[in-house]
């Protein structure tokens, strides 16, 4: 099994499905189920000492290391992930895969054979794009050496105005062409291996809006600011941003790095680098989703060593808080350790509850801008729950809720897709269609402009296709959480996950339903992911509307379950009849309701509103059957009915065009 991340989408042919192949880039080698016994066991039977640090396991490279007689102190290690087995030496040059170093060490221990690793696709793309960086590098200036005018408006500019021009150069920061600032990230020795490149750019109103290009685009081998680390730096504080990193050092003199994708995402690659802190400090910023970003690294870190700042008013961002005169070493003094994770007490939940009352628009999640409506039913999309979604064959199930992970994905949430029903390929290229809201196969000028920023959308793909164990798919869910910091996975759909158990056999079917339900329930709690399932209905009547009793399977799924969604396709029954989303079930705050569905077939999109002509009408007082229904608020008698719903029709229904899945 894969992880692929979306690089090409569709070929620049007349028929666009002739370069599909060239659809998927590998980003994750297949992921083996590997403990961190095999793997000591492994080095020790190959005679490999090596010492146990917070996330790796550290031993001599067996590339790096220098002859015989040579002092111990200058032998380079090598940094072998304790999860995924993966591991990089010291240089950055000499890495891969679990399965590339079992191979490597085993033809490295015969006699006349020297360890090595050809260069996959990746890495030459890599090492490809770090050339392109240090060549960019090379046409930036040092802040020192420009003009002080130029510097001082690009900070105000940035809104760094508090930030010294010292700093500034302390961390190595450069300007192009006046009117860009440069970033780079350093990794062992020193060496450059990326930037990250800040511009203003107008946005669709107007206004200006900060932008960041990552050079390279994929590849996440190094630290803003880890050049000023010394060897003997035992704690760090860790932010989201550059400015931050070089407002604490400004600020208290505490050695400070930023992390390449800020709160989206911590690559394992920086891990190795982050093995001589026995003390970290956390410091995003004070809303919802950095505090959970912030507990999410904390894992990937080893809590024993992480340390927090809580989200309160007084705790902003550093920069926030430099630029608001406030006191960032009193700030840092009040960072809190990683509580228990299973005994707590209300005194270490207070500020959490705090938060919670505080920040409660956060709290409900991330919002939809494609359907505002399901803002109103579900409040937001969070961490940490499971839903299922359903509704009848053919009805489109597959192209709404791509759709609904585009949304949240271009508002940086980390999506992993599996889609065992419907090829991968195929899949993305609907999803590229519904993010650029036209169809490409007609206008292919578009394409390039179109797939480059799909292409950064932090979106993976599952490669399954068919029926698949459950174990192996829960291997790969939390190769992904681990490595590329998931948030949102979409399983599409449950019945391919059942059947291929080993105990299948003795098994009946719905003990299987209940047991893929139970693992997807753990594994929601425990990875703080949110999970969405999609299960077919059972075969009820046409003209019989879904409820949550047709979810297939028996009654775990909708227990379980914190939404519950359904697709509710009344055209199989009226001539007129719509489409529409039921949100059955809101464990969050309980509200319930429906959300009319509108479907363009050009662009594959169930978010768009038909266009009002003088055909159009609006139908007042519609309920989920099509019956007349009154106004929630009391009549005159005091007696109380169901709510207004407003919606569309549209006569010509155009909007009702067939999207099978």
């Amino acid at each position: 099994m894969m992880l692929c991340k979306l690089v090409t989408v569709m070929g620049k042919a007349s028929s666009v499905n002739i370069n599909a192949r060239r659809l998927l880039k590998v980003v994750a080698q297949p992921t083996l189920s590997v403990t961190i016994t095999e793997i000591r066991k492994f080095l020790r039977e190959r005679n490999i000492e090596f010492k146990t640090g917070y996330t790796c396991l550290v031993a001599k490279c067996p590339v790096c290391c220098p002859g015989q007689g040579q002092s111990s102190k200058d032998q380079k290690p090598m940094y072998v992930n304790m999860t995924t087995g993966s591991f990089v030496c010291y240089c950055n040059v000499f890495k891969g895969s679990w399965h590339n170093l079992q191979d490597v060490l085993s033809v490295s221990s015969r006699k006349g054979f020297k360890a090595n690793i050809p260069l996959n696709n990746e890495q030459q793309a890599e090492v490809t794009e770090i050339q392109d960086a240090k060549e960019l590098w090379k046409s930036t200036l040092p802040v020192e050496n420009c003009d002080n005018v130029v510097v001082e408006n690009l900070k105000k500019t940035f809104n760094i105005q508090n930030l010294s021009n010292d700093v500034l150069k302390k961390y190595k920061v450069r300007i192009k062409e006046n009117q860009l600032l440069v970033f780079p990230w350093y990794h062992h020795g020193n060496k450059l291996q990326g930037l990250k490149v800040l511009t203003i750019e107008k946005d669709q109103n107007g206004k200006n809006t900060f932008v960041d290009r990552s050079v390279p685009k994929l590849y996440y081998s190094g630290l803003f600011g880890w050049h000023l680390i010394g060897k003997d730096v035992t704690y760090v504080v860790l932010t989201s941003s550059e400015a931050d990193a070089m407002a604490v050092s400004q600020s208290t003199r505490v050695p400070a790095l930023a992390l390449p994708r800020g709160i989206s995402v911590l690559p394992q690659e920086v891990l190795p680098l982050l093995e001589q802190f026995e003390k970290i400090l956390l410091w995003f910023g004070n809303d919802i989703r950095s505090w959970e970003a912030s507990k999410q690294f904390a894992k990937k870190l080893n809590p024993k060593r992480c340390f927090f700042i809580r989200p309160k008013d007084g705790h902003p961002s550093p920069l926030e808080a430099l630029n608001q005169g406030l006191n960032l070493s009193s700030i840092m003094k009040q960072a809190q350790p990683v509580s228990h994770k299973s005994i707590v007490s209300f005194r270490s939940l207070r500020e959490e509850v705090f938060g919670e009352l505080s920040h409660a628009e956060q709290v409900a999640g991330i919002k939809w801008k494609r359907y505002p409506l399901l803002n109103k039913l579900l409040k937001g999309h969070r961490r940490g729950e499971l839903t299922v979604f359903t509704g009848p064959t053919g009805s489109g199930k597959t192209t709404f809720i791509s759709e609904y992970s585009v949304d949240l994905c271009t508002q940086g949430v980390n999506t992993l897709w599996g889609s065992f029903e419907i090829p991968t390929i195929r899949l993305a290229k609907v999803m590229l269609t519904q993010f650029a809201k036209m169809n490409l196969e007609k206008q292919l000028d578009q394409f390039d402009q179109w797939a480059d920023k799909f292409e950064s959308l932090p979106l993976y793909f599952m490669t399954f296709h068919g029926q698949q164990s459950m174990k192996t798919v829960l291997d790969a869910m939390s190769h992904a959480v681990y490595v590329h910091d998931i948030e949102h996975v979409i399983i599409d759909n449950l019945q391919f996950m059942v059947g291929l158990s080993d105990r299948a056999s003795s098994m009946d079917r719905f003990s299987q339903y209940d047991n893929v339900i139970a693992a997807f329930r753990r594994f929601v709690t425990t990875n703080n992911c949110h999970v969405t399932v999609v299960i077919h209905p059972r075969k009820e009547k046409d003209q019989e509307e879904l409820q949550t009793a047709s979810i297939f399977g028996t009654a775990k799924a909708a227990q379980e379950a914190d939404n519950i969604i359904i697709l509710q396709d009344k055209r199989l029954t009226s001539a007129r009849g719509k489409k529409y989303i039921q949100v059955a079930k809101n464990r969050f705050d309980g509200d319930l309701g429906i959300m009319p569905l509108y479907f363009n077939k050009e662009t594959l999109c169930m978010s768009s509103y038909p266009v009002k002509t003088s055909k159009q009408k609006v139908i007042k007082d519609i309920d989920l059957k099509g019956e007349d229904i009154q106004s929630s608020k009391k009549k005159p008698d005091g007696k109380e009915n169901k709510p207004n719903l407003n919606i569309l029709d549209d006569d010509d229904d155009d909007d009702d065009s067939d999207d099978d899945e």
